[in-house]
C-alpha cells in the first residue's frame, strides 16, 4: 500500500473548505449502490479532479453541498462515502 492509499478517506469525512483530490471511486456490492456510483463518475466525480466541500446541511450536516470545477453539487453523505480523496490539490478552479 502507497503513501496516499493510507492517507485517502472518503468524501463525507473532509472538513469544510478544504481542497482534495479524488483518488478513486468504491465499487459496492449493492446494485443500487453501483448504479449510483456510475452516475457520480458520470458527472465528474472521476480521479484526478479537485473537490471540496463547501457548506453542510443542518442539522446532522447532511446535504453536503461539494465543489467540483465550477459547479456546486448536493450529496448526501452516503453518496459522498463512495467517493476517497486525499486531501490538497495541485489545481482547482
Amino acid at each position: 500500500m502507497n503513501g496516499a492509499a493510507l492517507t485517502a478517506m472518503s468524501l463525507d469525512q473532509l472538513p469544510r473548505n478544504q481542497w482534495a483530490t479524488v483518488v478513486e471511486m468504491l465499487l459496492p456490492d449493492a446494485a443500487d449502490d453501483r448504479e449510483l456510483v456510475l452516475r457520480l463518475a458520470e458527472i465528474g466525480f472521476v480521479p484526478g479532479e479537485a473537490v471540496r466541500v463547501v457548506a453542510t446541511g443542518v442539522p446532522g450536516r447532511e446535504p453536503l453541498a461539494v465543489r467540483l470545477g465550477h459547479t456546486t453539487f448536493a450529496l448526501r453523505r452516503h453518496e459522498a462515502s463512495f467517493i476517497r480523496v486525499i486531501p490538497g490539490a495541485a489545481q482547482h478552479g
